[in-house]
This record gives structure tokens, C-alpha cells and sequence, in this order.
């Protein structure tokens, strides 16, 4: 009886290899991994479009960024509007674009940490917290920088009040053009288009006499990305 239940209970013998051919080695190595899709381009181009299909959907995704973008077209139009030093205008410049960066580099952290982290964990809630603590402190410097720009020129502005108040009347339906298209709730086509249009037809009016191209460039990039967005949000696989 022992001996059937032995028998019964014993695992199968390992098949001996045929002759000649060589048995098999056990290295340890787990098997390869299959390989990551290649992509569909390495050149300066595909680069372009992988970054900027970045940005478009952190604007799109990420409420503090589109308000970032708003804050950024109002320093546009100040800058463009306001005769300032070249020190300045390079001062708000950066500010603007570290903002911006700061922004997108919390939206990557925040995608990550929900990558490797699958449920609630008190240091990822920690780490989301800090990164956005660090856009909150660079928004706040820029504001206190663009507060005493003001008031150190607040001479210069008393000075140019009939060109501040055109800057004001076209400014202010530029403004409500790009927010009209960083809006997420569904929009017609034809409405995009539109608030388009008019923001270009706006900014074209207000660079007959800018008092800066390159802040004038600026806010219509920042209207050119808020039109990109506007475009993404239409299609089906734009939610995360």
C-alpha cells in the first residue's frame, strides 16, 4: 500500500535528452522582454512634435496650466503695450516661460507618480503636493516681479495713457477670444474658428503701434497653442 501511494505521489522523471543532442542549462536569466515599439521618428521634427503634442496636452488636461497661458497673454499685452527696458521685458520673459515649464514638469510628475503608484499613498500624495508647491512659489515671484515692474515705470505709464487705453480696448476681447478657446466644455467648430479669427484680427490691430515684437510674437504663440488646444480637445482619444 506504501508503495502504490509512493508511486502515485512521486513527480514524473525528467525526460532524458535524445542522443546527441545537448541537454538544456539552467542560467537563471529570466526570459528577454519583448522590445518597445519603435517610433515613428528620430529627427529634429519628430522631436518638435512629440513636445509640443506634450505641451497641448498639458494645456488641455490641466486647469492651473490654461491659467497660466491667460496670465501669460496678459503679460504679453502689458509688455507689448508699455515701453520697457530690455532688462525687463527679459526679466518677464523668463518669468513666464519658467512658469510654464514649472507647470509641465508637475503635470509629468503627476502622471508618473499615478503610473507607479496604483492606489492612495500618503508620500505620492506628498510628492504631488511639493510640485505643486513649487509652481505656487514661482506664480506668486512673478507676480511680485510683474507688480514692481509696474511700479517702477508707473511714471512712463501716466505718460502713454491714450496708447495704454487703445492697448486696454483691444486687449481685453483678445483676452476673452483666447479664454473663449481654452474653455472645456463643447464648442461648435465654427465658434473656435471664430474666436481665432477675431484674436488674430485683434493682435494685428494692436502691433501697428506695439511698443515690443517679441512680446507681441509671444501672445499670439500663447493664442496659436490655445487654438491647438481647443482642436485637441475635439478628438476622441484626447482624455488621459
Amino acid at each position: 500500500m506504501v508503495a502504490v501511494l509512493l508511486v502515485a505521489t512521486s513527480p514524473e522523471p525528467t525526460p532524458r535528452p535524445a542522443l546527441g543532442e545537448v541537454p538544456p542549462v539552467d542560467t537563471g536569466r529570466r526570459p528577454a522582454l519583448p522590445p518597445y515599439p519603435r517610433r515613428r521618428g528620430l529627427g529634429p521634427w519628430a522631436t518638435f512634435v512629440h513636445a509640443w503634442n506634450g505641451l497641448i496636452h498639458t494645456v488641455v488636461h490641466q486647469r492651473n496650466m490654461r491659467m497660466h497661458l491667460v496670465a501669460g497673454v496678459l503679460v504679453g499685452l502689458v509688455g507689448s503695450g508699455i515701453p520697457l527696458g530690455l532688462a525687463e521685458k527679459v526679466t518677464l520673459i523668463f518669468c513666464v516661460l519658467l512658469v510654464f515649464f514649472a507647470e509641465i514638469l508637475n503635470s509629468a510628475l503627476e502622471q508618473l507618480v499615478d503610473l507607479t503608484i496604483q492606489q492612495f499613498d500618503e508620500k505620492a500624495r506628498l510628492s504631488k503636493d511639493a510640485a505643486a508647491a513649487a509652481v505656487l512659489v514661482l506664480a506668486m515671484g512673478t507676480v511680485v516681479i510683474f507688480t514692481a515692474l509696474l511700479v517702477h515705470n508707473w511714471q512712463t505709464i501716466s505718460t502713454h495713457g491714450p496708447q495704454i487705453a487703445r492697448q486696454v480696448a483691444l486687449g481685453v476681447p483678445f483676452t476673452g477670444c483666447v479664454i473663449g478657446l481654452l474653455l472645456a466644455r463643447p464648442k461648435p467648430l465654427w465658434l473656435d474658428v471664430t474666436l481665432f479669427a477675431g484674436a488674430t484680427a485683434l493682435l494685428a490691430a494692436t502691433m501697428v503701434r506695439t511698443e515690443s515684437l517679441v512680446f507681441s510674437a509671444l501672445t499670439y504663440g500663447l493664442a496659436v497653442v490655445a487654438a491647438a488646444s481647443a482642436l485637441e480637445r475635439r478628438k476622441p482619444s484626447s482624455a488621459p
